[in-house]
């Protein structure tokens, strides 16, 4: 990689002292020494063994590096589409382009969310929230009823669907499946009087999805 550098480097040196037609030339040359490399890792990719330590791999290059490499992906599974390998197409974006965008929705959540203003949000300063975040009791169960008043408990229990036992869940353990369920939980509801922290606690599990932890 190192002795690869290095030559582009000297075609770069090269480019500036040469006319503009021999400058394209080398352009070229930049571009399918670029194309070739990247070719061998997409069939890698695209292989039935396909490693997964070259998304750590990934990680490692610079930032303008990364780019050039998920534009060539792009470029590829377009030519693989006019080619009619829709399978191969497919196979590619999802194992490389997925990651991408879930990378970057990864990245601008935490932005979001990484932080919390005490007092009004202009004059507060912002406080890390893994720093001040206290664990919440948390219970699933209770009634399978949706209340529409926003942070008032109806009294009526007649018209109440008989309620679920409570019990004790992890904030880590909210979307997995319940006992006996198949798949995991991709929505929930939280309930409990105002100020209790119910919007702090979907704030804290988001950014700790965001930062890759345990859900």
């Amino acid at each position: 990689r190192q002795s690869s550098a290095c030559s582009s480097t000297e075609r770069t040196r090269r480019a500036q002292r040469f006319p503009q037609n021999v400058l394209f030339q080398l352009l070229e040359e930049n571009i399918l020494t670029f194309v070739k490399n990247e070719l061998k890792k997409l069939q890698k990719v695209v292989s039935s063994d396909y490693p997964e330590c070259l998304e750590k791999e990934d990680e490692e290059v610079l930032e303008e590096q990364r780019r050039s490499r998920e534009a060539f992906v792009k470029i590829s599974v377009h030519f693989l589409r006019r080619m009619k390998q829709e399978e191969l197409a497919e196979r590619l974006q999802s194992r490389l382009l997925a990651p991408v965008c879930q990378r970057e929705l990864k990245s601008d959540l935490k932005k979001k969310f990484q932080c919390v203003f005490e007092g009004i949000a202009k004059a507060g300063n912002p406080t890390l929230l893994n720093e001040i975040y206290t664990e919440l009791y948390i219970t699933e169960g209770g009634t399978a009823e949706v209340n529409e008043e926003h942070e008032v408990r109806q009294i009526e229990t007649a018209s109440r669907r008989p309620a679920r036992p409570e019990t004790t869940i992890r904030r880590e353990d909210l979307l997995k499946a319940s006992a006996g369920g198949e798949e995991p939980i991709r929505t929930v509801m939280t309930k409990g009087v105002a100020g209790i922290g119910k919007t702090v606690l979907t704030q804290k599990f988001t950014l700790d999805w965001a930062e890759d932890k345990d859900h």
